[in-house]
């Protein structure tokens, strides 16, 4: 197992540095970069996701004749800086670091990365990694409760299922189940917010935030309730279509582990139906659903919907990556897109070893990474 963990980590290596280079390749030719975000903050224009980079506006640019000066050349790479002065578009390049070749950054940025520098955000004048410590309480706080509130209600419920299996409760809950999966999170949301949170009946909850404006005042009991009351909204739209996968995986394994000879076999010696199933069956069929919980966190933690981040004003991981891509703030992107990967790497090596903690007969060593 230790020389399976660390050919694992060995290829962590190479993955996160393909993840790199063909992001970096990609972002090369995204239109609207950040010094067209400057210029357009300049000029007052807007610059949105169709603009182009390297002199593609055709009608704009074709009337330039063949004689311009470099100074008018170099203005051409960029929409919108015809008429600045052209130091002003060098002196973005250099801040922005577009002054250097292509390779050079890329290099420069690996190094970086390696000590986890991640250099400051281009328009809000902050370290990336501070940016993240202040979106992290949101993500870990939907990724945590979502995934422990997913598990301690499908599973039982997935149980109950199988071993009511074909019973009017497996038809109904089922229905509901389906339901709730078809509904999308974010809409299911907003009909929460219009019944319980001073929409258009209740208002029972808040809108905005993980703690109230008066949360330092409190004491540690007011401070805990009043931290889970900000949350349940959010939860209750974002895991009313998390259960059914889970739900139907536990009910699907133990209906599978139920008709195998060693259960036939159990109860044929008198064991109680309590004692085949929680101490014979659940061990096997739980297998692929406990070993599976690593990477249902890090779903949970790095997907939790940026709609509902939205809708419930939640400013947490997702928000602050989307609102990157769309200003082109390149070292957020980056800096959380490495993060994510290399955290995503870890927790598939952890969702190995846990099979193996789960049923010991599991041996990576002999397979091929």
């Amino acid at each position: 197992m230790a020389n399976y963990i660390l050919k694992r980590l060995l290829l962590i290596i190479p993955t996160m540095l393909g993840i790199m280079l063909i992001s970096f390749a990609i972002i090369q030719f995204a239109p609207g970069g950040p010094i067209e975000q400057v210029i357009a903050q300049v000029t007052g224009t807007g610059v949105d996701a169709t603009s182009r980079i390297g002199g593609s506006d055709g009608g704009e640019l074709s009337g330039n004749t063949q004689n311009q000066g470099a100074d008018s050349q170099l203005n051409s790479k960029y929409r919108g800086a015809q008429g600045l002065d052209p130091e002003f578009i060098k002196e973005l390049e250099k801040q922005f670091g577009f002054d250097k070749p292509v390779h050079e950054r890329f290099g420069l940025m690996l190094w970086n990365y390696l000590r986890f520098d991640f250099g400051n955000s281009y328009f809000r004048d902050t370290p990336v990694i501070e940016l993240i410590k202040q979106k992290l309480p949101v993500s870990i706080s939907l990724g945590v409760w979502l995934t422990l509130l997913t598990y301690l209600i499908s599973i039982p419920l997935g149980i109950r299922k199988a071993v009511k299996d074909g019973e009017r409760f497996d038809a109904w809950t089922s229905t509901i189940l389906v339901i709730g999966y078809a509904i999308p999170s974010f809409v299911f949301g907003i009909l929460l917010i219009v019944l319980f949170a001073g929409g258009s009946f209740f208002d029972w909850f808040p809108l905005r935030g993980l703690h109230s404006d008066n949360a330092d005042q409190m004491n540690w009991f007011q401070y805990i309730l009043d931290y889970f009351w900000h949350l349940t909204l959010p939860l209750i739209a974002m895991g009313v279509g998390s259960f059914t996968t889970l739900t139907f995986l536990t009910k699907n394994s133990f209906l599978d582990e139920i008709g195998k000879q060693y259960v036939i076999t159990a109860r044929a010696k008198g064991l109680s139906e309590k004692r085949v199933l929680y101490g014979h069956v659940f061990r096997n069929a739980m297998l692929i659903v406990i070993a599976g919980f690593p990477g249902a966190f890090l779903g949970a933690f790095f997907g939790g919907s940026l709609l509902i981040e939205t809708i419930f004003s939640l400013d947490g991981l997702g928000l602050l990556s989307f609102e990157s891509v769309i200003n082109r703030d390149y070292p957020v992107v980056f800096g959380t897109l490495y993060i994510f990967s290399l955290f995503g790497l870890i927790v598939n090596l952890l969702t190995d070893l846990t099979y193996t903690a789960i049923d010991p007969r599991i041996d990576f060593e002999t397979r091929e990474v």
